[in-house]
């Protein structure tokens, strides 16, 4: 099993480095991949724009919206990339479609998958860790689950800062910490944070920490981070590298 898994703010050039080295890694013996578009409005031009900022991996991309079959494309994909956006959005797609259990399939026979943001979350066993709001109602929480832990893009560790004039306080608002703490009030699954411009690369059974730092939440636990070039394993506990 070949993974990669992303928080997305690929705003710098440090960060979209990573994404290009690590997406031409993943996908290298693959002459096309195939790209989900369904956290997205508009499919092609959400593709569009993925092919075109992705062009300096040299990964060729074809947007499953161009096939007439979803399943099929699936099923003759030589890898897969699943885009950021809303992930209710896009769990209702891949629900109403029935590409759960395919790619599930796909995934664990050998073929690389990536996912960013919302593709990422996806890859968990549900989508109950995500920021995103409830736009639509997907047929059910459940997602890949290609690994037994989940993800929170985009963490922030620690509260938000609010401009007030020429000046800036912090909001004292809802921390992400304090949500992932309320999903382990009714579930056990570990949950890791990927800061923004962090990635998984993740094999078999463990997983590298890449692009930037993440936190880990254990259900009980005090959470801890940790900086790129961790090693973790399947119930993301870090595993010292002999």
């Amino acid at each position: 099993m070949r993974l990669l898994l992303g928080s997305g703010g690929l705003r710098t050039a440090a960060r979209q480095a990573v994404y290009f080295e690590e997406m031409s890694t993943l996908f290298e013996d693959c002459e096309e991949i195939l790209f989900i578009p369904y956290a997205g409005k508009n499919h092609s031009q959400y593709t569009k724009r993925i092919a075109d900022f992705s062009e300096p991996s040299g990964v060729n991309i074809r947007g499953i919206e161009t096939f007439e079959n979803p399943l099929d494309a699936i099923k003759n994909a030589q890898g897969l990339y699943v885009g950021g956006g809303n992930t209710f959005l896009l769990n209702s797609f891949l629900h109403a479609n029935n590409l759960l259990e395919i790619v599930h399939k796909r995934v664990f026979d050998g073929m690389p998958y990536m996912g960013v943001s919302a593709g990422a979350n996806v890859a968990c066993p549900t989508m109950q860790t995500t920021n995103d709001m409830p736009i639509v109602q997907p047929l059910s929480f459940s997602a890949f689950n290609l690994v037994p832990f989940q993800i929170n893009a985009h963490y922030h560790d620690g509260n938000i800062w609010m401009k007030n004039g020429d000046s800036f306080h912090e909001h004292y608002g809802e921390t992400r910490a304090q949500r992932i703490r309320e999903f382990h009030e009714h579930n056990t699954q570990p949950v890791i944070g990927l800061c923004e411009g962090s990635f998984l690369r993740w094999t078999g059974e463990t997983g590298l920490l890449l692009g930037g730092d993440a936190t880990v939440f254990h259900q009980g636990m005090d959470p801890v981070i940790y900086n790129p070039g961790t090693i973790f394993d399947l119930q993301l506990s870090n595993v010292v590298a002999d």
